[in-house]
């Protein structure tokens, strides 16, 4: 695969800012409810295309759902429950930076949670999101798929670049080692989760540039919207001088160093 000329991805997520931007006024305005997914591989980056979707859009109409480990008290609780919480209310835009996939994947590989418990997320997926669709959710899943050695690549920098170092866990390094049991788990969560209702859409992401525009364009083709007509905005003049304010003396604040 040729390499995607820098000048041509700045171009391309130029255009696809603005459609996104448009999209967003119209979820805004018809008071939408859209929640997207983002699983995937470590270090398949997930991340960086969620980092460009967010990037021209309003952080009150899109926000990202990161959620940490589970509490004593959310373990205890039913276990899309605390995931519920996060879904987006009318006119709002939700990314899952991971999501309730969390116990088909690293929680079962990793022995977090019992075979029952999986087995019973494997037959109440669907069933829970059926329920979130039917109650008018658009609801959008995607998996970043990258190669053994794209994988290996990417954790290579990550562990030699101080800048990128926090981006790699012990957590990491363990699914690494156990990538065919991921990959075996991944299988059976396909199977039990990719219905027709509420698919998954595999995103190739050895080229990171490509994944984040197909991923991009594909989300905008999956939500019909229309441009809406922003309101005509005119900025006014500066009121008149008001002859009893005085402006305080420079040297009387801490100004930060001008060093570049």
């Amino acid at each position: 695969m040729t390499k995607l000329n820098k000048a041509d991805y700045e171009a391309a997520l130029a255009e696809l800012h603005l459609e996104l931007v448009k999209l967003q006024d119209w979820v805004k305005a018809q008071g939408l409810r859209v929640a997207v997914l983002f699983e995937g591989r470590d270090a398949a980056g997930k991340g960086g295309a969620i980092k460009r979707i967010t990037e021209p859009l309003n952080p009150r109409v899109c926000r990202v759902a990161a959620l940490g480990t589970p509490t004593e008290r959310e373990k205890s609780q039913w276990y899309f429950q605390r995931y519920v919480g996060h879904l987006p209310a009318a006119g709002e835009i939700v990314l899952f930076d991971r999501s309730w996939y969390n116990r088909a994947g690293v929680e079962h590989v990793m022995g977090f949670c019992t075979e029952a418990e999986y087995q019973e997320f494997l037959h109440s997926a669907p069933e829970f999101e059926r329920m979130l669709i039917r109650s008018g959710l658009i609801l959008v899943k995607y998996w970043f798929s990258v190669s053994d050695e794209e994988q290996e690549r990417r954790f290579q920098e990550r562990m030699h670049d101080r800048t990128k170092r926090w981006k790699i866990s012990p957590m990491d390094l363990e699914a690494r080692r156990r990538w065919f049991d991921y990959s075996k788990a991944k299988d059976v969560m396909f199977a039990h989760t990719d219905v027709e209702d509420s698919p998954w859409w595999v995103v190739e992401a050895d080229s990171k540039k490509r994944a984040r525009l197909n991923c991009i364009s594909h989300l905008l083709s999956r939500i019909p919207y229309h441009e809406v007509d922003p309101p005509v905005l005119e900025l006014p003049p500066r009121g008149p001088v008001d002859p009893d304010y005085q402006r305080p003396p420079k040297k009387s604040m801490r100004y930060v160093p001008e060093r570049f």
